[in-house]
């Protein structure tokens, strides 16, 4: 089993996170002891947004950080334990709204994949970027 950097990178569909937590320099956080729960979006997911957005966020590392720790919670909460939750606190600072109404939403985000086990925490993966208030 591989940590969430690791597990990522070899996923492949993840490249432009992997690429926004190295340019953040958040790697060694998320490859440590942890656990972290990691809402991750997919390549696709970054594709919402307009490149000129994209390439400046990736430009400005604290907004950078800022958004991508609003996609980690401390903790390993796999998705049996979403269940009973309307919200959850970000490593970030600010809360997600979670609702399992119709599926699981994180905010606007649709988790599309659940429990991807990591030494370290575990990955669900989201359709669209977070963005913190």
């Amino acid at each position: 089993m591989q940590n969430i950097v690791e597990t990522a990178v070899a996923a492949g569909s993840f490249k432009t996170l992997v690429t926004a937590v190295q340019a953040a320099g958040l790697v060694d956080t998320l490859s440590g002891a942890g656990p972290f729960t990691v809402f991750a979006p997919t390549d696709e997911a970054f594709a919402k947004i307009p490149k000129e957005t994209l390439d400046a966020v990736l430009a400005d590392k604290a907004k950078l950080t800022s958004i991508l720790t609003y996609h980690v919670v401390a903790g390993k909460v796999m998705a049996s334990d979403v269940m009973g939750l309307t919200s959850a606190k970000t490593v970030q600072g600010d809360e997600v709204k979670i609702d399992t109404a119709d599926g699981v939403m994180v905010n606007d985000a649709k988790v599309v994949q659940t429990d991807i086990e990591c030494t370290n925490g575990v990955i669900h993966v989201i359709d669209s970027v977070l963005m913190p208030k």
